[in-house]
């Protein structure tokens, strides 16, 4: 057992919101206002959602209990523990989709899970939104469900499911849930909580920004005379034609991150599904807020014999420095769920969580990660919100730097600076993947010098061994429906880190990460990039195949075959067959594939790349490998 450990053990549990019948004894109260459901682990702590959702129901005076990855299998005697609440029960599947926690890009299933002791498996179900709803609503019908967390808010219109294969209906509809509050909800909660407080029957709660819900079979859809309405493709529409489900799409990304937007409309049946317009991005003192509450800020005592949580340890010396991305890459889910205006900490409250960090038990002095979804966006918005708040691009970098987008890096160079001034930090590294491109003047026009200091402060002192970073392609046709900048401005990246590496005296490579099979690329682009990159003299290592996930545009091209904001054809790898031939070409340095490589390239009539990948030498040896034997190779 690690000093964290022992140090929990000796801590009252009341630090710790309840999870049992006796830790709710434990405070005297005899009811509880609202139960929470959650796939993960219960980790407190303000990287892990169910555990920021516990603390804000307390903060405002109610009382709340935590059911961590409850036993669905079984009598349901976890969905009984607790009874029934005054308020309603709250269900999340954890910091992760299930089906993306679960499943490979290959659809091979996980033998671990991050989020659970011991990095088990199997302790939540596939679908666990749908499935702990259910059961709740079996035993407790009359009680209100509300869902929260990013697989609720990522399923909640018409939907393409990887793992299925097929459309799914929003998840109010699969789970039969009564309220969805999206994105990152703490402000939807507050109000939700405050409006029945003062006696709002759950039945009337429509006007909530942020929340989504049914309308009664047959019954009008409420009037709200704040918000605009447009009105999508039914559902069924959706599964009768593939155009109607992708043109869907135009829509719902552009109202998700709009400043005002408008409440999205969307027929199921005899229902009506009701999207209110998101919550404006949180203030600083808001954000301040969720992250100030008073966290135990490690994962509850129970589970002290069961082994490490490793999404835990992950980011146990992390800190957070903001909300949100601007990025609007095609294949991420980030902006649909936090948004792409960025809500950033005050340097005070990240000062305070350092602090704290420092007097963990087991802290050797070593911040893993000064960061955020994309590392360097903390404190960068519009220079006119104005010009903001009638924007509707779903990218503020593609398919160019905007002109109104304040791309200073000084605010992130001070926090940095006073961070590592800490006496009990040694080091603070940055973990989280930056933006090359804001960092690189061929791209981004409206940098300033600042871009300069911050590269060589993160270069000499935050880089822990290698940066990562994410040209995701090298093509330009791919990389475009990716929303990535063309592939040379990473070139001149790496001469401008390379540099600032040999005036530090340092030698700390550079670790890029690519996509195969994604929208758009077809194989010859896949066998380029592997040349490309191996000329850069690079061996890649962090690569993945495109996995489609809900609320994307490359899943709705995916599914769909169009392009949701051209509703033009564009050609995608789907079958497994050519999944793999993309995939191999990441691997040319590899005997086992070299085989393989030489082969489809002559198909392809690529002999250029057959030059580039293998060389005479490379393809003198697969000559003899095939003259071997097959019992020796």
């Amino acid at each position: 057992m690690n000093p964290f450990d022992r140090a929990a053990e000796r801590r009252p549990l009341t630090d710790w919101l309840p999870i049992t019948r006796k830790e709710v004894a434990l405070r005297g109260w005899e009811e509880l206002d609202v139960v929470l459901f959650s796939g993960d682990a219960y980790v407190d702590h303000p990287s892990f959602g169910a555990a920021v959702i516990g603390r804000i129901i307390e903060s405002e005076g109610f009382r709340v209990a935590i059911v961590p990855q409850p036993n669905w299998k079984d009598d349901w005697r976890d969905f009984k523990k607790m009874g029934r609440p005054r308020l309603f029960f709250g269900v999340t599947s954890g910091n992760m989709d299930s089906m993306v926690n679960h499943y490979t890009a290959n659809r091979r299933r996980r033998s671990t899970d991050g989020y659970t002791p011991g990095g088990q498996a199997g302790f939540r179900p596939d679908y666990a939104v749908n499935v702990y709803t259910r059961i709740l609503k079996k035993l407790y019908p009359d009680t209100p469900v509300v869902l929260g967390g990013i697989e609720a808010s990522l399923r909640r219109v018409t939907h393409y499911d990887y793992w299925a294969d097929k459309l799914f209906p929003n998840i109010l509809s699969s789970s039969g849930a009564d309220l969805l509050l999206y994105g990152m909800a703490e402000q939807a909660l507050r109000e939700l909580l405050r409006l029945l407080d003062r006696g709002v029957p759950f039945s009337s709660l429509h006007a909530i920004p942020q929340t989504a819900f049914l309308t009664e079979p047959f019954g009008k859809i409420p009037k709200n005379k704040r918000w605009e309405q447009v009105e999508i493709h039914s559902h069924e529409r959706c599964l009768e034609d593939k155009l109607a489900f992708a043109s869907n799409f135009k829509i719902i990304e552009q109202e998700s991150n709009k400043v005002h937007a408008r409440r999205i409309i969307q027929q199921i049946g005899d229902r009506t599904l009701v999207i209110n317009p998101p919550f404006p991005p949180m203030e600083e003192a808001e954000i301040d807020a969720s992250f100030d509450l008073p966290y135990a800020r490690a994962p509850h005592p129970k589970y002290n014999k069961r082994g490490a949580i490793p999404a835990w340890e992950m980011i146990k010396f992390s800190i957070n420095l903001h909300r949100g991305c601007f990025g609007g890459c095609s294949f991420c889910t980030i902006s649909a769920h936090q948004g792409k205006f960025i809500a950033s900490r005050s340097e005070k409250s990240i000062l305070k969580e350092v602090e704290a960090v420092t007097r963990m038990p087991d802290f050797k002095g070593v911040i893993s990660d000064l960061g955020g979804p994309s590392a360097n966006m903390y404190q960068m918005k519009g220079k006119d919100l104005s010009i903001c708040e009638r924007c509707v691009a779903p990218s503020c970098i593609h398919p160019v730097v905007c002109s109104n987008l304040d791309t200073s890096h000084a605010a992130m160079t001070r926090v940095y600076k006073k961070v590592r001034a800490h006496p009990k930090v040694k080091k603070a590294f940055v973990g989280s993947g930056i933006r090359y491109d804001l960092l690189t003047r061929s791209y981004n026009k409206q940098a300033d010098d600042s871009i300069d200091e911050y590269l060589e402060n993160l270069v000499e002192h935050h880089v822990s061994g290698r940066l990562k970073v994410a040209p995701e392609h090298t093509a330009d046709e791919t990389l475009k429906i990716m929303r990535k900048p063309p592939f040379r401005h990473f070139h001149a990246f790496k001469k401008k880190y390379d540099r600032i590496n040999q005036k530090c005296g340092l030698k700390q490579p550079l670790i890029p990460y690519f996509i195969s099979s994604h929208p758009g690329c077809r194989e010859a682009d896949m066998a380029e990039l592997a040349a490309e990159t191996k000329e850069m003299g690079f061996r890649l290592e962090q690569v993945q195949d495109f996995t489609p996930t809900p609320m994307t545009v490359a899943t709705v091209i995916y599914y769909s075959g169009y392009h949701p904001y051209t509703l033009k054809p564009v050609f995608t790898p789907k079958s497994k067959e050519d999944k793999k031939r993309q995939h191999q070409y990441f691997f040319w340095y590899k005997r086992e594939y070299r085989s393989k490589i030489l082969k489809r390239l002559r198909q392809l009539k690529r002999a250029d790349l057959i030059d580039k990948l293998l060389g005479r030498q490379g393809q003198s040896s697969v000559k003899k490998q095939a003259k071997k034997p097959a019992a020796e190779r």
